[in-house]
């Protein structure tokens, strides 16, 4: 290319001969009339497609398990070198090359204008935009598949992500309240999916019915919530940009924690991190300096939504209520009302007439029941027994020195009766001072019952300050006498009135 160049200069521009230029440079003149014929630079050009003998009776097969791939998610597709492997197994002996060179020409022929998409400009406090991803992590050295919930403010480009046990509607919920409160602001407008947590209906416009509970939640921080198209990506595009840039920036290589809750603390501070790199358009700006200026344009926050799922159960005979497969247990009093359960992403709320008589941190298990041994305390005054065997009781966690008094109980003959009735003074008056009577009772050797009563009722009772010096006291002028004959007067009043 560039001796062409060279030679059209020498003979077009300083008006050298085509003998000079032959003779100077060693090329034939042919090729030298050549290149001043034609001011394109020279290329080879291959007079036949190249004949890819070993591929071509597999080409068929290729194109098969390539439009098979392109049908499945994208973490789910084949690489060509998988592809070629596949073949080989089939019987291909020819090279990886051609079946390279032939995916990449079945991808080009794939590409058309429907690809194509228009740059999308949101104003400052404009729109957020919301979106869920599938990642693998170990939580307590078990490895397990969630769901992260990812927030983007589309003009200062500000992440969020949060992980969660799945997608459930209480989940959504609660990940926009922890968004918000992030942010520390309100967008006019939340672009979202079309998933049953959120979207009802969807009809073939824009017509959108929202889920009465989703849309509770946007009326509650004044959003108007916008669905996109279905199959219809690129209207959120940097949501959906965000999740394969924070999938390959903070879950490659896989994430490793106790729990879930260490992994959230974890990604909220890599979320701040995030903020200190430049922002897409305004490079000579970071995202947190963009959304330093945005912020001023978002609604304050005010107080954050309460964000359950509520239904009516009735509590079975056993005190426990079910929510999914697993069961959860409420005060003894209860068995056989219908009771409220409000479920939160992280908690389990039962409540009767207004009032909140039980929770419990809610668990992703399977068909185990979840007991509070206080909540059957009542029941025991009833039936003691149940102390030694009832299943609420097989794992209740009491301080040592009731702990104690409950074997050397259960030894003798109506102990088990002694001990409940240590448990009700407990519900009274606080496990923190029966334990402290346990202790002082032990410390004495008394643990009788009737002993560890009276140490609890000197706990209990009021504290009476020491009388003040008495010689400051008023003194008597007239000192009383002691005269009998006054009760008999008393005595006779009383008969006379009688």
């Amino acid at each position: 290319m560039e001796s062409a160049a060279k030679i059209r200069r020498l003979v077009l521009r300083e008006g050298r001969s085509i003998r000079w230029v032959s003779r100077t440079t060693g090329l034939s003149r042919n090729t030298i009339k050549k290149y001043l014929k034609d001011a394109n630079p020279p290329c080879y050009k291959r007079a036949e497609p190249a004949v890819r003998h070993k591929l071509q009776s597999y080409e068929d097969r290729l194109r098969k398990m390539y439009a098979h791939d392109q049908s499945l998610a994208r973490r789910e597709r084949r690489t060509s070198v998988k592809l070629y492997e596949q073949l080989v197994l089939e019987g291909y002996t020819g090279s990886y090359s051609p079946v390279c060179r032939f995916i990449k020409t079945l991808k080009s022929a794939g590409s058309s204008i429907d690809k194509a998409f228009i740059p999308l400009l949101f104003s400052p406090g404009d729109a957020l935009q919301f979106d869920w991803s599938e990642e693998h992590v170990v939580l307590g050295g078990l490895e397990q598949k969630i769901k992260v919930a990812h927030f983007r403010l589309c003009h200062s480009r500000k992440p969020f992500v949060m992980a969660y046990p799945n997608e459930c509607q209480e989940m959504v919920l609660d990940a926009f309240v922890h968004a918000l409160n992030f942010y520390g602001g309100v967008p006019r407008r939340a672009i979202i999916d079309n998933p049953k947590t959120m979207v009802t209906f969807v009809s073939r416009s824009k017509d959108r019915i929202f889920h009465p509970r989703f849309l509770a939640c946007m009326n509650h921080y004044v959003i108007e919530p916008i669905a996109c198209t279905p199959a219809s990506g690129w209207e959120k595009g940097q949501v959906e940009n965000q999740v394969q840039n924070i999938r390959r920036q903070l879950f490659t290589p896989k994430l490793s924690f106790d729990d879930l809750e260490g992994l959230n603390v974890w990604l909220r501070l890599r979320c701040d991190d995030l903020g200190s790199r430049p922002h897409p358009e305004q490079q000579d700006k970071t995202i947190d300096a963009v959304f330093d200026s945005e912020f001023p344009e978002l609604r304050p926050v005010g107080q954050a939504f309460d964000g359950y799922i509520e239904k009516t159960v009735r509590v079975r005979s056993t005190c426990l209520v079910q929510y999914e497969t697993n069961r959860y247990s409420v005060p003894a009093q209860y068995a056989g009302k219908p009771v409220s359960l409000r479920t939160y992403a992280s908690r389990i709320v039962v409540v009767y007439k207004q009032e909140v008589i039980a929770e419990h941190p809610r668990y992703f298990t399977k068909n185990v029941s979840y007991f509070e041994p206080w909540h059957y305390v009542g029941l025991l005054s009833k039936k003691p027994g149940a102390l030694r065997d009832g299943a609420p009781f097989a794992e209740w966690q009491l301080p040592d020195a009731m702990l104690q008094i409950k074997a050397r109980y259960m030894d003798t003959k109506g102990g088990d009766r002694d001990f409940v009735e240590l448990l009700v003074l407990a519900q009274e008056h606080s496990i923190e001072i029966v334990e402290r009577a346990c202790e002082l009772a032990v410390a004495k050797k008394t643990v009788r019952l009737p002993a560890i009563i009276n140490l609890i009722n000197q706990l209990v009772e009021p504290v009476i300050d020491p009388l003040p010096q008495t010689q400051h006291y008023p003194k008597l002028t007239n000192k009383p006498v002691a005269n009998c004959k006054r009760y008999d007067a008393l005595y006779q009043m009383q008969e006379v009135t009688v």
